[in-house]
């Protein structure tokens, strides 16, 4: 019954009476019943159905058997020969011993000779083989530029391969008028093996506070390039690092340049393997050697001075100018046989073979930390004009070297010697850069600042600056190639062969424009005599 109904009307409603034992409890009291069980039907009858069964396979029985026959027979696959024919086959063959050693001791002499003068020969000195595709014409295959630097009207001061042959950096400032101490510069570089290379927008721009007058990639270090400022200064950026890339500088004190670098080469350091230093000119009349500070500075190591008393006193520049231009240091170039000479080109005229093994003091005595030497060994003869560039041949072993400048003419010499072994006169005006090709002993390029007239309908008449490119095989006269770089009053200022990819040449004009050539391959393969023809003419021009 409900709680609210009364007893008597449930009892009445017939409903069920009270269990036993419940008639004596109060409504609404605690009590603890027992439990109950239900079996489950469901589980007994499956379990009644199972069956015990194993998932193993029954045993498989093997047994051994021989796979060898039991029985062999040999059978012959030779045709069958006649008696005579089987005779003679089975003949001893008779050597006559005594002639063959009277023949081999008759020609032992003459064979001797020419394994001698085989031996000797320097016919293939410098020749491998070249497996690339031929290359039939000589291509445009970049040009690369930087919109900010061309709209401040900047030209390409120097351009730059780095260690792979990959990597082409330039260096952007100017050469003819502006205020180079305070206009702002860039260094650029491109990786031309990028895929999707953009030559209008460098791979890295670096900002430069003074206009960057030369630039070099270490030589086996990819990523570092250093670099002489208008300032004087040296600095040196790590290119891996985008966002501060300058790791070594030399800051301006006692010690820095105080004319415009116009060369950086690295030089290995001697006491220290895995360290390189860093050689700095300067049309001051010094070079100077740096080494690497844990704390970011290029500290002074060594020093030379060009002195006006190792030089003579030229004719044709005044008399009073003379003492300053004369030491004026414009280009350098070491020779890749001895370590210790180089060439260096002045304002003078004139090109100097120098030592870094020289102690003969400079003086007077400048002010540096350390004490400057005087390099010059021996004075070659003049240029008409300022020396711009000097390049070391190579190749020959008696270090053969070209120097060009503002008169027009490329110079090749001996160091062995004062006077050209040739002069060429290839331009009526300036020649800004010559350099040897790294692969071709009598080819090199030279950087025209005049070119041909070129009529350009839409523009009119203009002029085509040019890249010369000459072949001392085929002609001593005249350049075998010129290519066009660039028009108008753009003078070609700088080019470097690729020593990697030697069938690349850059070459950078004021502009603002770098351009890649691909050479053909009558520029790349070597022949044969290549070198015994440099040597002839070495030779004969000595003579």
């Amino acid at each position: 019954p409900f709680p609210w109904e009364p007893a008597e009307r449930a009892v009445g409603a017939g409903r069920a009476p009270k269990p036993p034992g419940l008639s004596g409890l109060a409504m609404f009291t605690d009590l603890a019943a027992p439990g109950a069980d239900v079996q489950s039907l469901w589980r007994s009858a499956r379990s009644a159905r199972c069956e015990a069964k194993s998932c193993q396979t029954g045993r498989t029985s093997t047994a051994e058997a021989e796979t060898q026959s039991h029985t062999g027979r040999d059978a012959a696959v030779q045709t069958e020969q006649g008696k005579d024919a089987l005779q003679d086959f089975q003949q001893e063959v008779q050597v006559d011993y005594t002639g063959l050693l009277s023949f081999l001791q008759r020609v032992e002499g003459a064979v001797i000779k020419e394994l001698n003068k085989n031996w000797e020969s320097r016919a293939f000195d410098g020749f491998e083989v070249n497996w690339t595709d031929q290359n039939e014409t000589v291509l445009c295959l970049h040009t690369l530029s930087y919109p900010e630097a061309r709209d401040k009207n900047l030209q390409v001061t120097s351009v730059s391969w780095n260690a792979t042959g990959s990597v082409i950096a330039c260096s952007y400032g100017r050469l003819n008028d502006g205020d180079w101490s305070t206009e702002k510069s860039y260094v650029c570089t491109w990786n031309l093996d990028r895929r999707g290379l953009n030559p209008q927008h460098p791979d890295l721009v670096v900002d430069v506070p003074s206009s960057v007058m030369c630039l070099a990639f270490h030589p086996s270090r990819p990523s570092l390039i250093a670099g002489g400022l208008f300032s004087g200064e040296l600095v040196v950026w790590d290119t891996s690092r985008t966002e501060d890339p300058v790791i070594w500088r030399t800051g301006m004190t006692d010690d820095t340049h105080t004319d415009p670098v116009y060369q950086v080469h690295w030089l290995p350091d001697t006491k220290h393997r895995h360290h390189s230093r860093l050689l700095s000119a300067s049309t001051d009349g010094k070079i100077l050697v740096w080494r690497e500070e844990r704390d970011g500075r290029l500290a002074l190591a060594d020093g030379f001075a060009v002195v006006a008393q190792q030089i003579p006193r030229s004719t044709r520049l005044k008399k009073l100018a003379w003492a300053e231009a004369a030491m004026g240091v414009t280009s350098l170039s070491f020779s890749p046989f001895d370590p210790h000479v180089f060439v260096v080109g002045v304002e003078g005229g004139y090109s100097l073979r120098c030592s870094t093994a020289a102690q003969t003091p400079a003086l007077p005595p400048r002010g540096s930390s350390v004490p400057l030497r005087a390099p010059v060994e021996l004075v070659f003869s003049t240029h008409a004009g300022p020396v711009y560039s000097v390049s070391c041949s190579p190749f020959h072993r008696q270090n053969l070297f070209l120097s060009c400048g503002t008169d027009g003419q490329v110079h090749l010499h001996s160091m062995l010697q004062t006077q050209p072994l040739f002069a060429l006169q290839v331009s009526q005006k300036y020649l800004f850069c010559v350099r040897w090709s790294p692969v071709r002993p009598l080819v090199f390029a030279a950087a025209s600042g005049e070119g041909k007239y070129l009529h350009v309908p839409p523009l009119g008449h203009q002029i085509k600056r040019e890249v010369l490119l000459f072949d001392l095989v085929r002609s001593a006269q005249k350049p075998l190639l010129s290519l066009k770089q660039a028009l108008s009053h753009c003078p070609v200022y700088c080019l470097e062969f690729n020593s990697k990819q030697t069938q690349l040449l850059a070459a950078g004009d004021a502009a603002g424009t770098v351009k890649v050539w691909q050479l053909s391959s009558d520029f790349t393969e070597q022949g044969p005599r290549e070198i015994n023809h440099l040597e002839q003419l070495a030779s004969e021009s000595m003579d």
